[in-house]
């Protein structure tokens, strides 16, 4: 099994530990402090991160919705941090300079990012924090949760593959899963072999007629999907680019030629998992 303190989920001893809070619409994690280099997750707007040290303009931190460690910019992050109040129930919508159709957009934001209102309203519309304006029925209270993960990572379909991704214009596999769990108030590791160790529990005879079911997750060595019902893998894949769903047998072989066959199957359970806060966020020792 691996163990908690991953090396990708460690920050280093010392530095500031100083709280930030994402301002811009997404903003890349990094595996060094250069424009170019490896995105390895990415942090929404409104999650927070605890700032190590700053290295020309990027910072190193650590995400503290999943301890995910990386670079990040530096213009990207704001002070103080705000307590979210509302989330996006959407797949993706603009946020707006002034409460109006009309208006200039500031950015777009999808699942996963976090709001915080600043209590004014014009007619439709809801003011939030460093956001700008957004249409009401848009977004819902923060402690309002969805209950069905696998119907958040339908609307999700068709959104592009990419590494590292974990927003609404670009996912990969592991990301597609921590956001529709997270979505419903349960929280995923970041990568998938994290999510084949830590999360749920497993499924010893899934490869059993009718044993899968809706919301079941399938592993592979480097991939994860979700099941959309018994026979229906949705998944985001660099194969086809896209995150897409198919049945599952057929995927089975195909992905077989890059992965190997699948290692396991595990099962959430959502009337167990919604708000606890999991073992591996837990500092050991």
């Amino acid at each position: 099994m691996l163990p908690y303190s991953d090396a990708r989920l460690t920050l280093p001893s010392g530095g500031l530990r100083a709280r930030f809070q994402v301002s811009a619409g997404v903003t890349a994690i990094r595996k060094h402090p250069e424009p170019d280099a490896t995105q390895i997750s990415q942090a929404l707007f409104g999650e927070t991160v605890l700032l190590h040290h700053e290295d020309g303009e990027f910072a190193l931190v650590q995400c503290e919705l999943d301890h995910y460690v990386g670079w990040v910019l530096i213009e990207a992050l704001s002070a103080p941090v705000l307590n979210p109040t509302h989330r996006i129930v959407v797949p993706r919508l603009h946020t707006y300079a002034e409460p109006s159709v009309t208006a200039a957009a500031n950015f777009i934001l999808g699942r996963g990012a976090q709001l915080t209102a600043t209590g004014a309203r014009h007619g439709r519309y809801v003011e939030f924090e460093r956001a700008g304006w957004i249409v009401e029925h848009l977004v819902a209270p923060i402690d309002d949760p969805e209950t069905d993960p696998v119907r958040v990572a339908e609307q999700l379909i068709g959104t592009p593959y990419l590494w590292g991704g974990r927003d609404c214009l670009g996912l990969d596999c592991s990301g597609l899963v921590q956001i529709a769990f997270g979505a419903c108030g349960v929280q995923a590791p970041r990568d998938s072999d994290m999510q084949s160790e830590w999360f749920g529990i497993e499924i010893s005879d899934w490869r059993e007629p009718g044993a899968l079911r809706r919301g079941d997750l399938v592993f592979w060595n480097g991939h994860v999907g979700m099941m959309r019902d018994a026979d229906t893998l949705l998944h985001s894949n660099g194969t086809f680019m896209t995150t897409m769903a198919e049945p599952l047998e057929p995927a089975i072989e195909r992905i077989a030629r890059e992965y190997g066959e699948p290692t396991r199957a595990r099962r959430i359970d959502l009337s167990e998992s919604v708000g606890v806060r999991p073992d591996w966020l837990i500092p050991q020792g």
